[in-house]
């Protein structure tokens, strides 16, 4: 928007007086300010008394019909500009993140989807998915167990399921085409190191949690454990 105020410091009283007399063919603000720049000057106009309540009101109507085109020209530049879109988006963790973490294990891919369906408002969706990732971990060991299957191989089976419905039914179904931009994995990773570090400590220190396993468990964990 147009500084008239600085505009009119530069003006000569008569380029002021101008612009009162004509005040027709310009616009109302920089009347406005051609007015409050001769008052400045211990020469108020005559005709402000008269003329500045109609062109307070049209110099309100103006900046709001000018704030509102900047407003759609900038709204028109996003559209135009994908990265810019993304940027002006919440950060969210992506779907290739939410996969990995749920190959990993599906709890943490699970609280990763959690943590976006927060950030984007959609509490009861939140709690819909921390019920469904309980019961169907709970559900799932169950049913591995009943089967018989090795429990490795299970939980592999279960975290690429879970994966699956993270990406291809919660994300289209919550997030959709929603511009985001990709949140740093380092908490994440950070956080699982953690976790695998505190297993293999406490199993240093209570050798006989691995003992009570199954022994194909104890093999993969052996593998785990550094020599």
């Amino acid at each position: 928007m147009e500084d008239y105020a600085a505009k009119m410091l530069l003006k000569t009283d008569a380029a002021l007086r101008e612009y009162v007399t004509g005040h027709i063919q310009y616009r109302e603000a920089a009347v406005l300010a051609a007015f409050d720049e001769l008052r400045r000057r211990g020469q108020p106009a005559p005709e402000e008394a008269t003329l500045r309540p109609d062109l307070e009101v049209a110099a309100a109507a103006q900046r709001t019909l000018d704030d509102a085109a900047e407003a759609e020209r900038q709204q028109t530049s996003l559209a135009a500009d994908p990265v810019a879109v993304a940027a002006a988006g919440p950060a969210l963790y992506s779907p290739v993140t939410v996969v990995l973490f749920s190959i990993l294990t599906m709890v943490i891919g699970g609280v990763l989807m959690c943590m976006n369906l927060y950030r984007l408002g959609k509490k009861q969706a939140t709690l819909g998915l921390a019920v469904f990732i309980l019961a169907y971990s709970f559900l799932g060991s169950a049913l591995v167990t009943w089967v018989g299957l090795n429990p490795i191989w299970g939980a592999m089976l279960l975290n690429l399921s879970a994966a699956l419905i993270y990406v291809l039914w919660v994300w289209p179904r919550y997030i959709g085409t929603t511009a985001f931009r990709s949140r740093s994995i380092l908490v994440p990773v950070v956080i699982c190191m953690l976790i695998i570090w505190s297993v293999q400590y406490l199993l240093k220190q209570q050798p006989n949690l691995l003992k009570q396993q199954p022994k194909e468990v104890q093999q993969q964990f052996e593998k785990m454990m550094p020599r």
